[in-house]
């Protein structure tokens, strides 16, 4: 599925130098390819931009999470932290 026009569900892991992004829809289907971006504020903006209106993005709560959380919340996602080994909070593609 390449163009979708409805809320995005995004998951970040988020590592030292690069970070993986997947996009899904509510049903959990999978939007475009898996993406490797390095980490970089500019280019996590860049991202958020092609994510339509305040998308929901779980991001891995990893030493040095926090530049990330800003520049999704600045850029308009809801951000939701996830424990690193799948601990605590999940967010379904049908909302928490």
């Amino acid at each position: 599925m390449a163009e979708y026009d409805g809320r995005q569900y995004v998951g970040i892991d988020l590592h030292r130098r690069r970070s993986v992004i997947v996009r899904m829809t509510r049903e959990g289907q999978r939007i475009g390819s898996m993406v490797r971006i390095d980490n970089d504020p500019f280019e996590l903006a860049r991202q958020v931009a092609g994510w339509g209106e305040s998308p929901d993005v779980v991001l891995e709560a990893t030493y040095g999470w926090y530049w990330a959380a800003d520049v999704l919340a600045e850029s308009g996602a809801k951000v939701h932290l996830a424990h690193p080994r799948g601990e605590g909070i999940r967010l379904s593609a049908g909302g928490a």
